[in-house]
């Protein structure tokens, strides 16, 4: 359903034919943290997410999973252990 409350004429999860069912019935204005993200939206009433209505908390502690302007590491996979003996018999092998 759209949105009539604050982002007006777009998509969102939380609205039906009540209005808003989301916690206090309304969206919340992004933090700091999302500056820069390409999932805000400029409307009427501010800045908010076009993703998550309660941006504070999707970074509480922790980077947003939708945000798009934060690099994320990627761990390195732990080098797996090599049996000496079996390479060296496959090594013997390709002679």
């Amino acid at each position: 359903m759209q949105c009539i409350t604050l982002k007006k004429g777009t998509e969102c999860a939380f609205m039906n034919a009540k209005g808003c069912t989301f916690n206090g019935g309304r969206c919340y204005p992004v933090v700091e943290q999302c500056e820069g993200c390409s999932r805000t939206g400029t409307f009427e009433e501010g800045i908010f997410c076009t993703v998550a209505p309660n941006p504070a908390q999707k970074w509480n502690g922790r980077p947003c999973n939708f945000a798009t302007h934060v690099q994320r590491a990627k761990e390195a996979a732990p080098a797996q252990k090599l049996n000496p003996l079996k390479a060296s018999k496959r090594a013997a092998g390709k002679k």
